[in-house]
């Protein structure tokens, strides 16, 4: 089943967390394209945050029920907050209630690249810690903690969120402008996502969803006033039952001003 450009409700309605793990973020089959790409964002925030790139507040923003993306950010951070809206699976992780997916063989292989200086489960512990605050969010509102008071970070990350939350070019200059006003002067974006997709599948319902091309992130990081720090783009892409996208980005920007 098709639908046109799905609202924040519609998608939320057809998402099923629990299952979105277990398709993209299990580590079951080693030559799957879903695992392939999950090791490179991975290793990618790997090199980004490791080792000690950056330390202090760090806020998450829509990157599902997953902990993947704070793996490599945690031993360097005093505080997570995580704006979620796929909150109970998360939080099931958090307070380690019985049924919660395995989410170990992703630690694992982090601990791995990091030459094992914390172990799996130490890591674990450190990362259910850090993690402060679940809260709502939607980065198409100027607010996108929906007036939640927070302190300004020092680095805020975001992965496979910008594309789907923005409808049009016109958004996602918003959402990125929107992302800024959470973070300290001199303070860091962190951006991952799919390039140049027009559906994106949920399970059995297929939504169109915002073509995002690379020249189009660096402009509309810019205009957000962002200064770009780095920017990379690789070749792979999902199947093509999931996405027809071109390859995924990454990219790190900074906020001018000088960081408190």
């Amino acid at each position: 089943m098709e639908s046109g450009f799905p609202s924040r409700d519609t998608y939320l309605r057809h998402f099923n967390p629990r299952g979105f793990l277990e398709k993209y973020y299990n580590f079951g089959s080693r030559h799957s394209v879903e695992n392939q790409i999950l090791r490179h964002l991975l290793t990618n925030l790997f090199k980004i945050f490791f080792p000690g790139g950056a330390e202090g507040d760090q806020v998450d923003i829509g990157s599902g029920p997953n902990i993947y993306q704070l793996l490599s950010v945690c031993l360097d951070f005093t505080q997570a907050h995580q704006g979620k809206s796929t909150m109970q699976e998360l939080e099931k992780w958090l307070k380690k209630e019985p049924g919660t997916f395995d989410q170990s063989p992703m630690v694992t292989y982090v601990c791995d690249l990091e030459g094992n200086r914390v172990k799996g489960l130490g890591k674990e512990g450190k990362l259910r810690q850090v993690v402060t605050q679940v809260m709502k969010h939607d980065v198409t509102q100027s607010q996108a903690l929906s007036g939640v008071p927070l302190s300004p970070a020092d680095c805020l990350l975001s992965t496979l969120c910008l594309q789907a939350a923005s409808l049009d070019l016109l958004a996602c200059h918003a959402a990125l402008r929107s992302l800024r006003s959470l973070l300290k002067p001199g303070g860091f974006l962190v951006l991952g996502d799919a390039l140049k997709s027009s559906y994106n599948t949920v399970f059995e319902q297929r939504f169109s969803i915002f073509s995002l091309a690379p020249e189009a992130v660096e402009a509309a990081t810019k205009e957000a006033g962002y200064t770009i720090e780095q920017f990379e783009v690789i070749s792979q892409s999902y199947s093509s039952t999931t996405s027809d996208n071109e390859g995924l980005f990454s990219l790190v920007g900074q906020k001018p001003g000088r960081s408190e």
